[in-house]
């Protein structure tokens, strides 16, 4: 894995600990102000819409067959399988991740439940 896929498969990784998916405070840290997300369970997620109440699942995640692309300059897309160690759900997911004066932050996420490795 190169350094720039390396960089940004780490991103990813820090999104997906549960420390940081149950807290607004550091997964504030990872998103962008204009994030959004096509979630797996079929719903529409706004940055602006996220409160204390709202937490995400600290299941055990790991990421498989990652693969960065590069839009521009200050613009990527991350492209990986998400298999749920707890659930033993498999999903297709694709980030796009935008440079900020404060660094990358994750600006759009998918996730949508598959019943095959497609990234082989």
């Amino acid at each position: 894995m190169d350094k720039l896929t390396q960089k940004f498969y780490e991103l990813e990784c820090s999104h997906l600990r549960p420390e940081v998916r149950i807290s607004m405070e550091k997964l504030g840290e990872v998103l962008d102000d204009e994030f959004f997300e096509f979630g797996s369970s079929g719903g529409v997620i706004k940055r602006s819409e996220l409160s204390g109440d709202h937490i995400l699942n600290p299941d055990s995640m790991e990421i498989q067959c990652f693969a960065l692309h590069e839009l521009g300059p200050s613009a990527v897309l991350t492209t990986y399988q998400l298999y749920n160690r707890n659930t033993e759900i498999l999903t297709n997911r694709s980030s796009v991740w935008k440079k900020r004066r404060k660094g990358w932050k994750l600006f759009f996420h998918q996730g949508t439940v598959s019943t095959e490795e497609v990234f082989q």
